[in-house]
């Protein structure tokens, strides 16, 4: 569906310009509602066969957990390359599709994480890898900067990885009723919930506005002309969310909501749910003790 919008959305050129219409912005929300809705359906991943999906999702919430918060500890890149390694291989178990999988992590991982680590490149004392002066300003980054920089890109591929093959391989609703099994507050899980389904909802709302004008505009348009409708687009969307979230609110209680999310799934933990448990907590002290003993 989002494909149609999305295709119906791509800028029309002419000699060099654009024709009167906003065409990055048309492309740009259709890109990105295209993969939220992705990620929305990607239940067709969780219902088919495979290894994670045959495990009860308490005990996976809690598998992804302990190994999260153990490639969080770690300090060694040999453990999280290990880390990483298992989680390939649970994923290509789990007969996920494996380009997408690796893409959908490391296309913006690297580019987010480095901001953050840049600065330490510079600012952490050692030895420095080298010294470059470009006029008043010296580029010296240290090598333990260099390895500390390293170790936090990795520890962030690996915890998006996993959090990425949890909610490939697990129904939303299965996730939000496993979360308030650990005793999660019922308002987050509301809140969490909700907002995940309004995001889609919202930007579908955008490219039908985007479309609709899109249909209207006949002549080249000038930029003040285009940047007054975007300002008053926006405060007609935020209108628009009010008045959803009201209406939406009121159809709730008027089928009887009463502040708890509700799933029809029943679970029961069976031998090869607690082995699965028993397998990641040995693989998470594995990974702490690891990162411990083994140099960065």
């Amino acid at each position: 569906m989002s494909n149609g919008v999305a295709g119906a959305a791509a800028p029309v050129r002419r000699g060099g310009r654009q024709n009167g219409r906003i065409g990055w912005l048309e492309t740009t929300v259709g890109g990105i509602t295209d993969s939220i809705e992705h990620a929305v359906f990607t239940e067709q991943h969780a219902r088919q066969a495979g290894l994670l999906q045959a495990i009860d999702p308490r005990a996976k919430l809690a598998m992804f957990l302990a190994v999260i918060l153990a490639a969080s500890l770690t300090g060694s890149i040999i453990v999280l390359a290990c880390l990483y390694a298992v989680t390939l291989a649970v994923a290509r178990a789990s007969r996920l599709p494996f380009a997408f999988f690796v893409k959908r992590v490391w296309l913006g991982i690297p580019f987010f994480a480095g901001i953050v680590v840049i600065p330490a490149l510079f600012l952490v004392p050692g030895p420095r890898l080298f010294d470059l002066a470009l006029g008043p300003i010296h580029l010296a980054p240290s090598i333990p900067g260099i390895v500390g920089g390293i170790v936090f890109v990795g520890r962030v591929g690996v915890s998006v990885s996993l959090g990425v093959l949890l909610v490939m391989t697990t129904p939303w609703a299965d996730i939000l009723k496993s979360l308030r099994v650990l005793r999660v507050p019922q308002v987050f899980v509301l809140v969490l919930s909700m907002t995940y389904r309004y995001i889609f909802l919202f930007l579908h709302t955008v490219n039908g506005v985007l479309l609709a004008r899109k249909s209207r505009v006949v002549a080249r348009t000038s930029g003040g002309e285009q940047r007054r409708w975007i300002s008053g687009t926006m405060g007609n969307l935020v209108s628009r969310s009010f008045k959803m979230s009201n209406d939406v609110y009121g159809a709730m209680l008027a089928r009887g909501f009463s502040g708890e999310i509700r799933a029809y799934s029943t679970y029961r933990m069976n031998g090869r749910d607690w082995l699965a448990v028993l397998v990641a907590l040995v693989i998470a002290i594995a990974a702490v003790l690891g990162g411990r003993l083994l140099p960065a």
